[in-house]
């Protein structure tokens, strides 16, 4: 078991901490948190949503930049919570970002109701784009 395995619980309460505690989200209503999971700390943010729609940052980012500001520069996992009914896992963006800094990283996303689910972040971005695509 991984370390990131090991400390699920930990991130996603981070994650909904955060939801809770700094999810903006006037427009659509759709609160997310997010936690990753850096050399051991754990790092979370919310959705910030902006009347200019495509000025929104979803949670998974900021969790992504707080580490970032950190000095961290490899992510292990992910974890991510919303209000849905559903386990959201996170969008397009927020896949390629995350695979800038941990492209084997576990992403584990939980529903409102606790339901979750569990990837690898290759399974939800195969054939991904990074680093390596820009060295000639």
């Amino acid at each position: 078991m991984s370390a990131a395995d090991e400390r699920v619980d930990e991130m996603l309460a981070a994650a909904r901490e955060a939801m809770e505690r700094g999810s903006y989200a006037p427009y659509s209503n759709f609160n997310v948190g997010a936690a990753v999971l850096a050399d051991g700390e754990v790092f979370a943010g919310a959705n910030i949503e902006n009347a200019s729609y495509p000025v929104s940052v979803c949670a998974e980012r900021n969790a992504v930049a707080a580490a970032v500001n950190a000095g961290k520069r490899s992510i292990d996992a992910v974890a991510v919570v919303s209000r849905a009914d559903v386990p959201t896992p996170p969008c397009g963006a927020c896949r390629q970002v995350l695979n800038e800094f941990g492209p084997e990283m576990l992403v584990t996303v939980e529903s409102a109701s606790g339901k979750r689910e569990t990837w690898t972040l290759p399974e939800i971005l195969p054939h991904a784009f990074g680093p390596s695509d820009l060295k000639t």
